[in-house]
C-alpha cells in the first residue's frame, strides 16, 4: 500500500475514533446530569450524607489511633510498671519518661497517674494528688471501674491552663494482671479544629459537633452553622428555629432547614466514644454547583480518555508498522538481523568507531561443507545446525556486538571496540568450540567446522571494503583447507 494511502487510511480510522468516543461520552455525560438533578434531593439525603457522615467518623477514628497507640505501650511499658511497683521512690526518673514520650511523639501532654499513691505525675513534674471528693478528679475513678482498656474524653488539661484536651487514657495493671494505674497522653482540642477544617475542605460539607444537649463543643476554624462559635446551642443560631422544632436536642437522623431562601440537609451520627452528635451540612445550591463542576470533569475526563485511546490507538497501529519493518529486517530461521537489519545496524556502529576513534572488528564464518550435511541429512537436518549454531555464537558474546545471517550458511560479526588481536582470539574460540559442537537431529549426532575471516577497520574506509577484506580472508582459510581463522591486515596475510 503507498504510504499516502496508509496515512489517508489511519487518519479516516482515527477520526471516525473521535466522533464516536466524543459523541458518546457527551450523550452519557449529558444524561448523566439532567438525571442527578432531578434526583438529588434524595442523592443528598439518603446517599452522600450518610457516607460523608461515616467518612468522618473513620477519619476521627484514625486520627485517634496514633495517639492511642502510643497511650496502649505507654500501659505495656516494663520501665512504668516497675517504676511504680518499686514504690515510685523518685518522681524524677518517672517526669523524664513522660517529658521523653510527649517530645518525640509530639503529643500535647502525657501523664501517669499511680494507684497506690494516687499520685498524678505529669511531664512538667508532680500534678497532684487525685481525689474522689474532687469533680476534675471523677475521671480517673470511671477509668479505673470501667470494664475497657481505655477511653476517650475531652476534659481540660489542669497542667496547660486548663486547655480543652483530647485525653486517650489507658488502664496499666502489674505482672500479675492487677490494677496500678492510668497512663495516657493528650492532643489539644485546637489540633483537632484542623482536623475538622481539613474534613470541610475534604468533603465540602460543613462539619461541627455537640454535646447532648446542643451545645456546640467543636468547629472548624470559621464557626459552626451560620459562624456559631463553640458553646454555644444550636437553639441560639439564627435559622435552625424550623429544624429545632423537630430536633429540639440532637439526635440520630436526618433533617432540612431553610435560611435565607437556601435549603439545607442535615445529618446527625451519634459518636459514642466522645458522647457527641455528629453534624453534615449541606446546602442545595452546592450540590448543584458540584454536579455542573463534574459535568465540566467528566467532560475533560472524556476528552482525556478519549484522548488516551486514540494514542493507544495509533501507538497499536505504529507497533504494528515496527513489527513489520522488524519482520522485514530479521532472518525466520534464526532470530537473528538479516542482511537488511544488518545494514541499519552496521552504518551506526561504524558512525561510532569513527566519531570515538575507537577499533571496530569484522568476523565472516561460513559453515564448512555444508551443502554435503543438507545433501546426506536434508534440509530440516540443516535447519536445526544453523539455529543451534546462531544460539552458540550468541553465547560467546557483547550485549553491544552485532551479529546477523549473512546468508545461507555464512554469518558475520562486528566486534564494538575490539581489536585484530582480540577479535581473532575470538574467532579461534568460535572455531574451536563448534569443532567440539554435537548438534543432535532425529537420533543423528551432527558435527560441523567452520572457516571464519578476520579483519579490523582502517582509517576512514567504509563498511563494504570492511567486510570485503573479511571475505577475502575467509576465501583464504577455505582455500587453506577449512576449519581454520584467517585474517586480513590490509596486506599481510596469515
Amino acid at each position: 500500500m503507498p504510504l499516502s494511502t496508509s496515512r489517508k487510511a489511519q487518519f479516516s480510522l482515527l477520526l471516525l475514533l473521535t466522533v464516536l468516543l466524543l459523541g458518546g461520552f457527551l450523550a452519557t455525560s449529558l444524561v448523566s446530569y439532567y438525571a442527578s438533578r432531578d434526583s438529588i434531593r434524595d442523592s443528598i439525603v439518603n446517599t452522600e450524607l450518610p457516607l460523608t457522615s461515616d467518612n468522618i467518623y473513620s477519619e476521627i477514628q484514625k486520627d485517634l489511633i496514633r495517639p492511642t497507640q502510643i497511650a496502649s505501650m505507654m500501659s505495656r511499658d516494663t520501665f512504668l510498671r516497675d517504676w511504680a511497683l518499686d514504690g515510685e521512690q523518685n518522681a524524677v526518673p518517672m517526669t523524664r519518661y513522660l517529658r521523653e514520650i510527649q517530645d518525640h511523639y509530639g503529643t500535647f501532654t502525657s501523664f501517669f497517674v499511680s494507684e497506690k499513691t494516687r499520685t498524678y505525675y505529669q511531664a512538667k513534674g508532680v500534678l497532684k494528688q487525685v481525689r474522689e471528693d474532687e469533680p476534675r478528679d471523677i475521671w480517673y475513678f470511671r477509668v479505673r471501674n470501667m470494664a475497657e482498656p481505655y477511653e476517650i474524653s475531652v476534659d481540660p488539661d489542669l497542667a496547660n491552663r486548663d486547655r480543652l484536651t483530647f485525653f486517650i487514657n489507658f488502664k496499666v495493671f502489674d505482672y500479675e494482671e492487677r490494677f496500678i494505674g492510668v497512663a495516657g497522653v493528650g492532643l489539644t482540642v485546637d489540633a483537632v479544629v484542623k482536623l475538622v477544617d481539613d474534613y470541610q475542605r475534604r468533603y465540602d460539607r460543613s462539619i461541627y459537633f455537640t454535646d447532648r444537649h446542643g451545645r456546640l463543643v467543636l468547629t472548624s476554624a470559621a464557626g459552626g452553622p451560620m459562624g456559631a462559635q463553640r458553646g454555644q446551642l444550636l437553639s441560639e443560631v439564627p435559622g435552625l428555629e424550623a429544624m429545632l422544632k423537630v430536633l429540639p436536642k440532637p439526635a440520630t437522623g436526618r433533617f432540612d432547614y431553610s435560611e435565607g431562601g437556601r435549603s439545607h440537609f442535615i445529618y446527625v451520627r451519634y459518636i459514642p466514644e466522645l458522647d457527641w452528635f455528629l453534624f453534615v451540612d449541606k446546602h442545595e445550591e452546592h450540590a448543584l454547583a458540584n454536579i455542573r463542576h463534574s459535568l465540566y470533569l467528566n467532560l475533560i475526563i472524556c476528552a482525556a480518555i478519549s484522548l488516551v485511546v486514540l494514542l493507544l490507538v495509533h501507538q497499536a497501529i505504529r507497533r504494528y508498522q515496527r513489527r513489520i519493518a522488524a519482520l522485514a529486517t530479521t532472518d525466520v530461521l534464526t532470530g537473528l538481523p538479516n542482511r537488511r537489519g544488518f545494514d541499519l545496524l552496521a552504518a551506526q556502529a561504524l558512525q561510532e568507531a569513527i566519531r570515538e576513534q575507537s577499533p571496530l572488528s569484522a568476523l565472516l564464518i561460513d559453515l564448512d561443507h555444508f551443502k554435503n550435511l543438507n545433501d546426506t541429512h536434508g534440509h530440516l537436518a540443516g535447519d536445526q545446525v544453523l539455529r543451534g549454531f546462531a544460539r552458540a555464537l550468541q553465547s560467546n558474546l557483547r550485549q553491544s556486538d552485532i551479529i546477523c545471517r549473512w546468508g545461507g550458511e555464512e554469518f558475520i560479526l562486528l566486534l564494538k571496540g575490539t581489536g585484530s588481536s582480540t577479535a581473532r582470539q575470538l574467532a579461534e574460540k568460535i572455531r574451536e568450540q563448534t569443532e567440539r559442537e554435537v548438534f543432535l537431529f532425529n537420533g543423528v549426532n551432527l558435527r560441523i567446522t567452520t572457516s571464519i575471516g578476520v579483519t579490523e577497520l582502517q582509517g576512514d574506509e567504509n563498511m563494504d571494503r570492511l567486510i570485503a577484506r573479511a571475505d577475502r580472508a575467509l576465501y583464504r582459510a577455505k582455500q587453506s583447507g577449512r576449519n581454520r581463522v584467517c585474517e586480513d591486515a590490509g596486506g599481510l596475510q596469515s
